[in-house]
């Protein structure tokens, strides 16, 4: 069975919508940041604080790989994960990615309260938020598909991404 990998921006609900879609389609859940604290034994905000964000994103590759090298797992990868292109080689061939989106002010929104986001604990949170998707928007274009969670309940988000699963498992069944 393939795997299902969420990317996109955090505060799009890749987290939420990973455990509840794990739960729908009785699939493993796996969070990238998870194993990769996991595998440091300390937090992602002490990683990038302590060994800087190249450190942590060389960690973060060699995480993507043993999740991506699973099957029947439901993927929650960190934001950044997407802007190297070892993951994506990765991620492409371990299964179906969708890149789950939300404007600015619905990311700044979910976010604004988590202090353990270390690429948003600047002066001009907003901006930074701009400037990222800005940066990253040609890498989660490589994802499969694409669900705006915006508007979207996580219940609405799950049921969309089942459909976009099923239609896809349907298709590869009578090939």
């Amino acid at each position: 069975m393939k795997n299902i990998i969420l990317v996109g921006f955090m505060g799009t609900g890749k987290t939420t919508i990973a455990f509840e879609l794990s739960h729908r389609l009785n699939m493993r859940y796996i969070s990238t940041d998870d194993l990769i604290e996991k595998r440091e034994k300390c937090t992602i905000n002490e990683i990038f604080t302590k060994k800087g964000e190249d450190y942590f994103r060389s960690v973060e590759a060699m995480v993507v790989r043993d999740a991506c090298s699973m099957e029947g797992v439901i993927i929650d990868l960190g934001g950044g994960a997407v802007i190297r292109d070892e993951n994506w080689e990765m991620i492409k061939s371990s299964g179906l990615s969708i890149c789950l989106t939300a404007d600015e002010n619905t990311i700044m929104e979910r976010t604004k309260k988590y202090k353990h986001r270390p690429l948003l604990n600047v002066e001009d949170p907003k901006q930074k938020i701009r400037n990222l998707i800005a940066k990253r928007a040609p890498f989660y274009a490589k994802a499969d598909h694409c669900v705006d969670t915006g508007k979207l309940t996580v219940k609405q988000a799950v049921e969309k991404i089942v459909g976009i699963f099923e239609n896809i498992t349907k298709k590869a069944g009578t090939k």
